[in-house]
């Protein structure tokens, strides 16, 4: 994908792969090479940026909307199964995407655990501790990547308290691609 856009708003956006948050403003034109999981990334005079799902309509954009999880229970008042919740964590975090590569988390083998537990006294409220990595340890979008898994994370009917730690060890390699996620990459 590569669109040009013409910014609308002056926008927050990091800078990747350093981290660094910068204001782009109106006017700028903008190379649009990745659209994955609600982020965007750009390159703006050769720089390139991600800009959050929130600031979509800088770009001209809007933000897909987000949809109701399938699981028994959601929208009926009634409590997701444990099963149901599992696989909508999961499916929350294959929607958080490197903004490099366009494969997400997951797929990428970034996420080393994730235990969902109750919370004591509170009824139908789960915690979800998750340990993840980054591609290089150098890399400066850990945080943006820490909160787009948390926010998301914390969308979910039932997760009341997310917290996700960037883990070093082990060093992630390319062995920990899923096979589609090499497949897509072209390394199989």
């Amino acid at each position: 994908m590569s669109e040009t856009v013409t910014l609308t708003r002056d926008c927050e956006a990091a800078v990747v792969p350093v981290g660094t948050k910068v204001t782009l403003l109106a006017g700028e034109q903008a190379y649009i090479t990745q659209s994955l999981g609600g982020a965007y990334t750009i390159v703006v005079n050769g720089n390139m940026f991600r800009i959050a799902e929130q600031d979509a309509d800088a770009l001209g954009k809007t933000p897909p909307p987000k949809p109701l999880p399938p699981a028994i229970g959601a929208g009926t008042g009634l409590p997701m199964s444990a099963e149901a919740l599992e696989k909508e964590v999961w499916n929350q975090m294959r929607s958080c995407y490197d903004p490099e590569i366009p494969v997400n988390i997951v797929d990428l083998g970034l996420v080393y655990d994730c235990k969902i537990e109750p919370i004591a006294g509170v009824p139908d409220a789960h915690r979800v501790d998750v340990k993840m990595t980054l591609t290089a340890p150098g890399c400066g979008m850990g945080p943006v990547l820490q909160q787009d898994v948390q926010n998301k994370l914390l969308s979910v009917e039932g997760v009341d308290d997310v917290n996700v730690e960037l883990v070093w060890e082990p060093q992630w390699n390319q062995g920990m691609l899923s096979e589609a996620a090499k497949l897509q990459l072209g390394l199989l």
